[in-house]
């Protein structure tokens, strides 16, 4: 049984009580870290690596405006909040929170569909998001990615130069509360200054690994 189109954002509540079975072997897999810590350019690095089975990288929906080169649909489904929060009461959204002002959601469609056809679906969320999936899907992998120390992520931030000074300054306490949270993930990366390849090579053979040790486990979502 699966779900709509892959890359549908659904307004439809369907029935509290539906849930589907991924293909056996199938990865749910959650990239978290603090803001500036290199996830996008992580995600990046892993498109351009062969994958088999391929990858399913679920793209968030956010209500916050799209950074230069940004593209929608692309980068993030940009929705105002209205239709953000119309999706989210019908049930629309695997997790969504409010961060640094502006809400994040993770489209339940695209990540069952995903796990349907046999294709690992990542997700790239915070924290909170990443609890809130756990608790649901308990055996989603969670990985957490840190920078080398506090001091060259708040250079990365600074030098990424896309924020005010007070959402700098509130993006840096939320890096710490953050990190303290590490211990409940999985697997922690450290993503070196200017080795990203290396580090999505390593986050390649977790997933990879997981989907040997669990060949035959089929994620309920």
């Amino acid at each position: 049984m699966t779900d709509r189109p892959l890359e549908h954002v659904s307004d439809d509540p369907g029935r509290p009580d539906y849930v589907i079975d991924g293909a056996p072997g199938a990865v749910l897999a959650i990239i978290s870290g603090p803001s500036g810590v290199g996830k996008d350019t992580i995600i990046d690095a892993l498109r351009s690596r062969t994958h088999e089975p391929e990858y399913a990288y679920v793209v968030t929906c956010t209500t916050r405006t799209p950074r230069p080169g940004e593209v929608d649909g692309v980068d993030y489904h940009f929705l105002s909040r209205e239709d953000f929060l119309r999706i989210r009461a019908a049930r629309g959204f695997l997790e969504a929170n409010e961060v640094h002002g502006n809400w994040y959601g993770s489209p339940r469609d695209q990540v069952r569909g995903a796990l349907a056809s046999g294709r690992d679906a990542i997700l790239k969320i915070d924290v909170q998001g990443a609890q809130v999936v756990k608790e649901q899907v308990t055996e989603a992998l969670l990985i957490f990615v840190v920078p080398p120390s506090l001091t060259t992520l708040f250079e990365r931030l600074r030098t990424r130069a896309t924020e005010t000074a007070d959402e700098l300054e509130l993006r840096q306490r939320n890096a710490a509360i953050e990190l303290a949270r590490q211990d409940d993930y999985d697997y922690v990366v450290v993503n070196e200054t200017g080795q990203v390849e290396r580090t999505a090579e390593r986050i390649d053979r977790i997933i990879a690994e997981e989907r040997r040790r669990h060949a035959n486990r089929r994620v309920r979502i």
